[in-house]
């Protein structure tokens, strides 16, 4: 289980939409890079990063801060937000990207996800948003017909690292992750899922240590870090115990 601080890039700076409403930003930090150090130092493994403005513009737009980071941390970076083309994957992974991931194009061209899967193995994660079950796309400002399960399905033999699901409703709103439709997820496909949206305590935490959620390959966890709801430290220490044990 790895819990991933989550960084979203609004106008180059490091900000925490609610319901992923581009209206309801509140800005946490001016320096991502900055941001992306501090969680370096609380011990954290794996970064998520998200360009915001590139999932509405179908490019990356945030570019010279998540090159910033890149330069200043020494752990992994997945990053998602504007990745639609073969071209993008390959400079991102370039530029040091362990992880892309790639939301809006699972949806509207599988071939790219599975192309980008076949050429850099473990490299590429989708990352599949859902409003009342329905895939969401366009930076969540379309809604599709399609499942999560069905669009997660596509990729079953593909070679996709991680499936990361997120519930649209509770993100941003410390609501609780929404356990029962991400376990649900993980036990009907063999791909990793990591759960996302509305983690609000180190009760969350908890739960995504439980047997029942042994399947989940982690968490991505936002404005609790930043509102000091969740203490790094404390949510940490439990994932290193349940590792050893």
């Amino acid at each position: 289980m790895i819990l991933f601080p989550a960084i979203d890039l609004k106008n180059g700076q490091c900000v925490r939409l609610e319901q992923g409403d581009m209206a309801r930003a509140t800005v946490f930090n001016l320096d991502p890079a900055a941001q992306a150090q501090s969680f370096v130092a609380q011990g954290f493994e794996y970064l998520h990063v998200v360009d915001l403005d590139g999932a509405f513009a179908g490019k990356p737009v945030n570019a010279h801060a998540v090159e910033a980071m890149l330069k200043t941390i020494p752990i992994p970076v997945q990053l998602g937000g504007g990745i639609r083309d073969l071209a993008t994957v390959e400079a991102w992974l370039e530029k040091g990207i362990t992880r892309v991931i790639i939301g809006t194009a699972a949806v509207r061209d599988p071939e790219l996800v599975k192309a980008a899967a076949k050429k850099f193995p473990g490299r590429v994660a989708v990352g599949l948003d859902a409003r009342d079950g329905k895939v969401a796309v366009e930076g969540w400002a379309e809604t599709s017909q399609v499942t999560v399960l069905e669009i997660a399905q596509r990729f079953e033999d593909a070679g996709v690292a991680a499936i990361i699901f997120t519930d649209i409703a509770r993100d941003g709103l410390l609501k609780g992750l929404n356990l029962d439709a991400t376990i649900a997820l993980a036990d009907a496909i063999a791909i990793p899922v990591i759960a996302s949206g509305g983690l609000a305590s180190i009760e969350d935490v908890k739960a995504m240590l439980t047997p029942r959620a042994k399947k989940l390959a982690g968490a991505i966890a936002g404005r609790a870090l930043y509102d000091g709801r969740l203490d790094p430290a404390a949510a940490l220490a439990l994932i290193r115990n349940a590792r050893r044990s």
